[in-house]
């Protein structure tokens, strides 16, 4: 038996592409971002689209982050889910964001449509519930979609049909929603990233941003090779702007999520587990979520690590959450196991907003990123170009930093999601 691959699956599921230049030297352009996931794709290519000069400056690889290697489900709405956006913002504005995320769902098909990305884009997301008080939960959230959103796709399933979409004991019903899909994050990305650059976006991989500085009149990204001058910045690393901006990073905490896959199970197999191809996510506070591939794969991710630490064994651990939904894989073999940040916020709602009136960033996705993020960089467009008003009602968002400092904010979100975990396991 061969070993586990610790790569993504999704990487190595694509062939090598060559390395784009390190930023060397100094180069100007009127936005500089930061950032090579869809966030930061998508805001380039936006901005191109209006004829700003655009470069675009990654630390690793375009898509090394949470848009390269996340579960990669486009789900509507936003993580912190509506009640608390009404109590944050109001319902005027809750409801401008719920419209948002919608829209977000259209630019990803539209998106992949303009720019002819092959990225397996399936449509079809269900949420399930394992237990009565689950099903009682969704049934209450299906109501408030039709009655108060008038959102009129998403399906309530009882438990037979449920079965027909999932073949899993586990869960006694669910919410399906065609509206939601999910795809191939890695080849989503590179299709945003030439997209970007046949509209004449610049793109520097191996940059990365060590500080931003005003001098001269001028915004100024420094990285260990060189200098970017700017007029205009977005900040769109997320959890991995690491001390570029200290006061983003006490905003956002980076947990861990981990995903494994499967060898590849044969068409009639993976058909049998999920016949519509259906991309699944159960609702514990700590979750179970999972897809099929196009090579006929189980893509499964089902732990979080909010210490920032992985003990154990993650291929193992992993593979016996996927053997409490489906017990026929047993002796399937692990081919990859992987990890990567979410970035969260202390409300689980997106963090959108400006350091400076020229700065601005985009972060906090909190899970919700597959669709947002796309959307967040339409929006940042916007703002650079005068018409704030809807990247405003994001950035209207109460945000509180993490508490405790950098030593201590981990152990106090440790104890605090206990509580959580807690709940999961009662009836």
């Amino acid at each position: 038996m061969s070993a586990t691959d610790h790569r993504p699956w999704y990487w190595a599921s694509l062939p090598e592409v060559p390395l784009r230049p390190a930023l060397a030297g100094t180069a100007e352009c009127d936005v500089g971002v930061v950032g090579g996931g869809i966030a930061g794709l998508s805001t380039a290519l936006h901005l191109a689209q209006r004829g700003y000069r655009v470069a675009l400056l990654e630390a690793e690889r375009v898509g090394w982050g949470a848009s390269g290697r996340s579960g990669a489900q486009a789900i509507f709405g936003v993580a912190a889910g509506q009640d608390t956006l009404t109590a944050l913002l109001g319902a005027a504005d809750a409801r401008r964001i719920w419209d948002m995320s919608i829209e977000a769902l259209s630019l990803l098909r539209e998106l992949i449509a303009t720019h002819a990305i092959d990225c397996d884009y399936v449509s079809g997301q269900m949420h399930v519930a394992i237990k009565a008080r689950q099903l009682t939960e969704l049934a209450q959230w299906h109501e408030e979609l039709h009655r108060a959103y008038d959102y009129r796709s998403v399906q309530l399933l009882d438990l037979p049909a449920t079965r027909e979409l999932v073949a899993s004991e586990r869960y006694i019903g669910g919410l399906l929603d065609p509206n939601s899909g999910h795809l191939h994050p890695l080849k989503y990305v590179r299709g945003l990233a030439a997209a970007a650059e046949r509209l004449g976006c610049v793109l520097h991989e191996g940059s990365r941003v060590l500080r931003y500085e005003r001098r001269d009149g001028a915004l100024r990204l420094l990285t260990a090779g060189g200098e970017l001058r700017c007029r205009h910045i977005v900040f769109a690393g997320n959890a991995w702007l690491a001390g570029t901006v200290p006061a983003l990073a006490r905003r956002i905490m980076p947990v861990g999520t981990y995903i494994v896959a499967t060898e590849p199970l044969g068409e009639g197999t993976a058909r049998a587990l999920l016949p519509q191809n259906t991309a699944v996510t159960d609702i514990n506070w700590v979750l179970d979520y999972f897809r099929r591939s196009r090579d006929h794969r189980l893509l499964f991710g089902g732990r979080v690590s909010y210490s920032g630490l992985d003990p154990f064994n993650t291929a193992h651990a992993t593979q016996q959450r996927m053997l409490k939904v489906f017990p026929q894989l047993k002796d399937a073999r692990i081919e990859h196991a992987w990890g990567g940040y979410v970035d969260i916020t202390m409300n689980r709602a997106p963090d959108f907003g400006r350091v400076e009136p020229d700065v601005y960033y985009l972060q906090g996705f909190s899970g919700h990123g597959i669709a947002l993020t796309g959307l967040a960089g339409k929006l940042v467009a916007e703002a650079v170009a005068g018409t704030a008003g809807r990247f405003d009602v994001f950035a209207r968002i109460p945000h509180r930093e993490f508490p405790g400092g950098t030593l201590l904010r981990r152990p106090a979100l440790v104890l605090a999601m206990l509580y959580y975990r807690l709940r999961d396991l009662l009836p």
